[in-house]
């Protein structure tokens, strides 16, 4: 795990004064990676397939891709 930090409430109201600023998905304008449907976690786009529910393309990643007998 992570080293804790500690935090304060400054006067302004701001608490993280050293946490990181953005996104663990910075690179999502390209769409790079992907939220699979089924697990929820974020995959390369490569490493999926899309499938059509609801009327919707909704993108699986390979773990979850049902094996065909």
């Amino acid at each position: 795990m992570s080293k804790e930090q500690e935090s304060k409430i400054a006067k302004d109201g701001l608490r993280y004064k050293t946490k990181e600023g953005g996104s663990p998905f910075q690179d999502s304008a390209n769409m790079s990676s992907i939220s699979c449907y089924k697990c929820g976690l974020h995959k390369p786009r490569a490493l999926g397939i899309f499938r059509r529910l609801l009327n919707q393309s909704m993108f699986m990643c390979g773990e979850c891709k049902p094996v065909k007998a």
